[in-house]
């Protein structure tokens, strides 16, 4: 069994550093300003062989106001009440303060068995600061270092002493809980949304915008199945968020975002869908979870059904790629309609876990393109021929085709939303690849073609000599190249050149043979040239 660890102190003593550091991750904010941490945060660590149950407090502040800073303090008792052991950590540079003092009394007050750490203990400036706290009377302070990881084995053996029974069997591991993340803009209702669906007051909420900071996991339990809630710090535009913290807050809302595999954007049905509303929507998709519109404060909007209505047409319109997701209309304050969020988490769940049969996704596919063929490009279509889902958790497809590389993106969108509307997907983010088959003929390689170019055989026949008879493709090339191959027979043997008798021009000489006669004789004149030779003619000159 995990030993549940509070680990408590005044702000700014490296409450959160040392959490990441038992935890064996970055999961807190850190930074050098006092009072980042507000909620509790969870984790599971382990240190040596004792498995952990971490709990990040906030920095004991002692006011019993209605103030923030009270708030806080009333979530570090509860978590001390909820822990087996409670790690009291000091600042060893700055030695024991008036409010260690006072933190130090409210624990004695608890029936709980406390550790004393004095951090940031790694130099000699800090020995004093250590002695100092044996003045607190919760017995020796242990010095160590959690930005370095020094004096971890001393804190190993201080809470093997308060634990020394170790469970060596596991427990059996059940279903894994649902990651649901809820995102939104500051001041939207999404830990007051957190608190009403766990009943309890787990999260600090108020009128004050930006309270949470971090990313806190909330395990539920919602009829019997494993819920993980995420509640995440406000998302600003960017070029509002200025300082560091705030830079922090937003990457961890975007890391939550990454993680989880349903998101409830909560917005305020006063005024929703704005222009972040909107980004943070896109985002969603971009990384492929499925999504969930919730709008909150409903109790203040008087026509709710046609109010209702004309959001989720605006939904629709607004953000066509995610046409279909389901939006619930509830009040956390009043808890009206809070019913109605989780059945359609688990249905917008389910959807985007959907595996699609291969044989029912190829007879989808030519009902599609009957329906809807796809365009022509450069006057040659694009054929689709085969299609297959490769994973879910977002569904993704991959579709082979011809001239893939061709087929425009309307075309695409149409497929994903025939896909949505016939399988019953609404909303639930798509992946569809178009791919082709390997082309043979793409790159020279035709099937039973001649070799390149370059190694052909050069046909220049002489007369008197035998060439090779050229065949197929090669032929055609002879041919029309002209030349000597042009007049290659079968046999190989060139046909004989014909010869022409050579006549000066006027009076032929004796012996020369007949006197030429019509188009023979007009050729034969000096200054004549022919327009139409069938066969060379020569001519000499006297």
């Amino acid at each position: 069994m995990p030993m549940r660890l509070a680990i408590v102190g005044r702000p700014n003593v490296g409450k959160s550093t040392l959490f990441n550091r038992l935890a064996g991750k970055k999961l807190a904010i850190v930074d050098d300003q006092p009072g980042v941490t507000r909620d509790r945060k969870f984790a599971v660590g382990r240190i040596g062989d004792i498995d952990l149950e971490l709990i990040d407090t906030a920095g004991f502040e002692n006011v019993t106001d209605d103030s923030l800073e009270a708030r806080m303090r009333q979530q570090t008792e509860t978590a001390i009440e909820e822990a087996d052991v409670a790690l009291f950590v000091v600042d060893a540079r700055e030695g024991v303060t008036p409010m260690d003092k006072v933190f130090a009394e409210l624990l004695r007050k608890h029936d709980r068995p406390v550790v004393l750490a004095a951090n940031k203990a790694e130099s000699k400036a800090s020995e004093a600061g250590v002695n100092e706290a044996f003045g607190l009377g919760l017995g020796e302070p242990i010095a160590i270092s959690a930005e370095h990881g020094e004096g971890m084995a001393d804190l190993y053996q201080a809470l093997l002493a308060i634990w020394p029974e170790i469970d060596e069997e596991e427990d059996e591991k059940g279903d894994k809980p649902i990651r649901i993340a809820i995102v939104g803009r500051p001041n939207a209702g999404k830990s007051t949304l957190v608190n009403k669906l766990i009943g309890e007051e787990r999260l600090l909420t108020g009128p004050e915008a930006g309270i949470t900071r971090d990313a806190i996991p909330v395990d539920w339990t919602w009829e019997g199945r494993p819920v993980r809630l995420v509640d995440t710090a406000g998302l600003r535009r960017k070029a509002k968020v200025q300082e560091k913290l705030e830079k922090l807050s937003t990457g961890d809302t975007i890391r939550a975002i990454t993680f989880a595999e349903v998101v409830i954007l909560v917005m305020d049905a006063t005024h929703p869908f704005e222009i972040q509303d909107l980004q943070i929507a896109d985002l969603v998709e971009r990384e492929g979870r499925g999504l969930v519109y919730c709008l909150t404060k409903w109790d203040l909007i008087e026509n709710q059904g046609a109010t209702l209505k004309e959001i989720t047409e605006e939904a629709g319109r607004l953000l066509p790629q995610l046409r279909g997701s389901p939006v619930v209309a509830l009040s956390a304050e009043t808890g009206r309609h809070l019913d109605r969020l989780m059945p359609a988490v688990f249905k917008v769940h389910g959807d985007w876990s959907t595996k699609v049969k291969t044989r029912d996704l190829n007879d989808w596919l030519q009902m599609a393109l009957e329906r809807h063929p796809p365009p022509a490009v450069n006057g040659r279509r694009v054929k689709p021929k085969y299609m297959a889902q490769t994973k879910a958790r977002p569904p993704t497809f991959v579709m082979f085709a011809s001239r893939a590389d061709q087929l425009p993106d309307h075309y695409r969108r149409y497929l994903i939303n025939s896909l949505r509307e016939s399988f019953d997907l609404p909303g639930v983010p798509m992946r569809l690849t178009v791919k082709s088959n390997k082309n043979p003929y793409a790159e020279g390689e035709e099937k039973g073609g001649p070799a390149p170019r370059s190694s052909a055989p050069t046909f220049a026949p002489k007369l008197g000599k035998k060439v090779a008879t050229p065949k197929g493709v090669a032929a055609v090339r002879a041919k029309a190249a002209g030349g000597a191959a042009e007049a290659v027979e079968k046999s190989g043997k060139p046909k004989a050149k014909p010869k022409t008798r050579q006549v000066a021009p006027g009076k032929p000489k004796v012996g020369a043979g007949p006197t030429p006669k019509g188009r023979a004789a007009k050729l034969n004149r000096p200054g004549v040239k022919p327009k139409r030779a069938s066969r060379p003619t020569s001519t000499r000159r006297s």
